[in-house]
């Protein structure tokens, strides 16, 4: 595996280092012992699947708090989709700043989702899918989000949300939160 760390600490992309041949090739997709010697915490509680049926769906902002705060790992295999994360520490150097990494079924590319990171994606093409490997279990009464178009996030979702939960559509603006940019 190859880790690149992205501007905002603990995130990090994860490419496949293919091993190819006439068969065509494989790949390590996850190793207890590479995350660690990389620094990244390899705790695995859960794994998710999630599919998409059309273009323009959009999952999130979720994150949870104490005491179930949950690192991701999130690879979409089948389809594409642009993951974005949002920076929830309160004393980071880059509190409340996103990235946007696309995640498709041809670069294989995984994104490693530190704990208290709003994390949500938009799908780009029908029939998406993506998997999640979860560092700890879903823990009703810690889930906080934000919402996709927060004007104060800035984020830029590259097609037009066409499908999106009640849920996902309501939550408050950072500015309703009592969380300021």
């Amino acid at each position: 595996m190859i880790f690149t760390q992205t501007a905002l600490a603990g995130a990090t992309i994860i490419d496949l280092e293919r091993r190819e041949d006439e068969r065509g090739f494989f790949a390590r997709t996850f190793c207890r012992k590479e995350f660690a010697d990389a620094g990244l915490d390899p705790m695995v509680e859960q794994c998710n699947l999630s599919y998409n049926y059309k273009a323009g769906t959009l999952r999130g902002m979720h994150y949870q708090v104490a005491p179930a705060e949950e690192a991701k790992l999130v690879r979409c295999t089948s389809g594409a989709i642009l993951d974005v994360i949002v920076d929830m520490r309160p004393d980071s150097p880059t509190h409340l700043q996103h990235i946007a990494v696309e995640l498709t079924q041809q670069n294989r590319r995984a994104l490693l989702v530190p704990p208290m990171f709003a994390h949500g994606y938009l799908t780009l093409t029908d029939d998406a899918e993506v998997v999640y490997q979860v560092s700890e279990t879903y823990t009703p009464g810690t889930e906080r989000g934000l919402r996709y178009d927060d004007p104060a996030l800035g984020i830029d979702w590259p097609v037009e949300v066409a499908v999106i939960s009640a849920k996902d559509a309501a939550w408050p603006l950072l500015s309703e939160q009592g969380i300021s940019a």
